[in-house]
């Protein structure tokens, strides 16, 4: 099929498009005017992952081709929580902590826009708690839920998965999540002329419950699109409940783990996550993906993702910093570090906390220091591997007559310890 509407043809060409009412049609209705669509968030934590951010950039996309773009914070529907997609119920949320939550998702998301949108091409931003927290049960059951057949819902695939679950099966709350969605999309179409609702594909059950009911009540054709799921190589979400979620919030991933996540992506990963995120063109990703081909041992796929996404999301500033600590690791250079790259850098490294007045008064030497970090099981391992040069300190191969002192301290507080290749250890130095 041919399309003729920017947006879409951006999105096949991405294979961005997985679910959609009929393709034809809803191109020909973007291409007659300006249209408006909205994408969903629920705030079932308080920041957002990788996963959240392919949604961000199909907001972008859609703006950047000349559509309204609202974006509906799940302030009400996140005290429900979705059960697409998920094996047990989740822990329902209290009313001040998902407005909390809401407001933080805004201020996240509204500076990853202005870093990629102009003024003028900004999303609206709307809290579907403003409808939904004025709702009583009596009109909800009346006014909503007698539009919905519930043959028709046990038939959706999230329904059904769960109903088969011995253990497990689905509360009334959840299962009337379908009918909060769907009442949003008709408050949006009413209120902010929205006529096309975008999500992942594991929404798509709810999406067409909220096409029949915006038909129902207000006699309107509207329009669903949604995009594949982003999954880990092993099939899994990279949810915000998952293990090892990757956010794109500097408190919960920092910047430089961030970009050690995409500057180590395996290339088959590399190019699904530029075609899914990255927001140059075609021509320029065509040209990429063949420079790359040619050379792979240089990994230019893999450092143009960890340069655009990180700057995205956290800024250019932050990313020359993820940059700069990666290569002083490369390369050895670790005095060039300051104490937060430090700490970026070795997050994940186990630790220890020596006072500084031994290392002052002379009773710390590096035998010493290596068992009490833990790298070495005894002092006669600790003599072996210093004297095969196994033992680095600071990034630098330590000699048999290695002498400790304050003149080895990184920003005046810290050790980094390695033992071969990989066995790293931090030595903080405390008063």
């Amino acid at each position: 099929m041919t399309l003729q509407s920017q947006f879409l043809t951006e999105l096949a060409w991405r294979g961005l498009i997985q679910d959609s009412t009929d393709l034809q049609t809803l191109d020909s209705y973007i291409n007659e005017a300006q249209r408006s669509f909205y994408m969903g968030f629920d705030p079932t934590a308080s920041s957002l992952t990788i996963g959240n951010l392919l949604a961000m950039t199909m907001v972008i996309r859609g703006a950047r081709a000349g559509l309204r773009a609202v974006v509906l914070l799940g302030g009400g529907t996140g005290l429900i929580g979705d059960p697409s997609g998920k094996s047990e119920e989740r822990s329902l949320l209290p009313v001040e902590a998902a407005q909390d939550n809401a407001e933080s998702h805004k201020q996240l998301m509204s500076r990853i826009f202005e870093r990629a949108l102009c003024p003028e091409q900004m999303p609206l931003f709307a809290n579907n708690y403003d409808w939904l927290g004025k709702i009583n049960a009596i009109e909800f059951l009346r006014d909503v839920g007698k539009h919905f057949s519930v043959t028709e819902m046990m038939r959706r695939d999230s329904v059904k998965r769960r109903l088969g679950e011995a253990n497990e099966g689905m509360s009334y709350t959840e299962f009337s999540y379908s009918l909060l969605q769907a009442y949003d999309f008709m408050v949006l179409c009413r209120d902010y002329d929205v006529t096309m609702q975008m999500g992942a594909s594991d929404q798509w059950g709810n999406m067409v419950a909220g096409i029949d009911y915006v038909r129902r009540i207000l006699g309107k054709s509207v329009h669903s699109l949604t995009c594949p799921l982003l999954l880990r190589a092993d099939g899994t979400k990279f949810g915000k409940s998952e293990k090892g979620a990757i956010w794109v919030s500097a408190d919960k991933t920092s910047p430089y783990q961030f970009y050690q996540f995409l500057i180590n992506l395996a290339d088959d990963e590399a190019r699904k996550f530029a075609l899914f995120f990255s927001l140059e063109s075609q021509e320029f990703l065509d040209e990429l993906f063949a420079q790359h081909a040619s050379a792979q041992h240089e990994r230019r796929l893999q450092k143009h993702l960890a340069k655009e996404l990180t700057s995205l999301c956290h800024g250019e500033e932050n990313f020359l910093r993820a940059e700069a600590a990666t290569q002083a690791l490369f390369k050895g250079d670790l005095r060039t570090l300051d104490l937060e790259q430090i700490n970026d850098a070795f997050a994940e490294a186990p630790s220890a906390e020596i006072n500084r007045r031994s290392l002052l008064d002379g009773s710390l030497n590096l035998i010493s220091i290596l068992v009490q970090s833990g790298l070495v099981s005894s002092k006669r391992q600790a003599k072996e591997d210093i004297a095969n040069g196994a033992i680095w300190v600071n990034g630098e191969v330590a000699p048999a007559d290695f002498s400790l002192s304050t003149q080895n301290l990184l920003q005046d507080s810290v050790i980094l310890l390695r033992r071969g290749k990989k066995d790293w250890r931090i030595v903080r130095f405390s008063s």
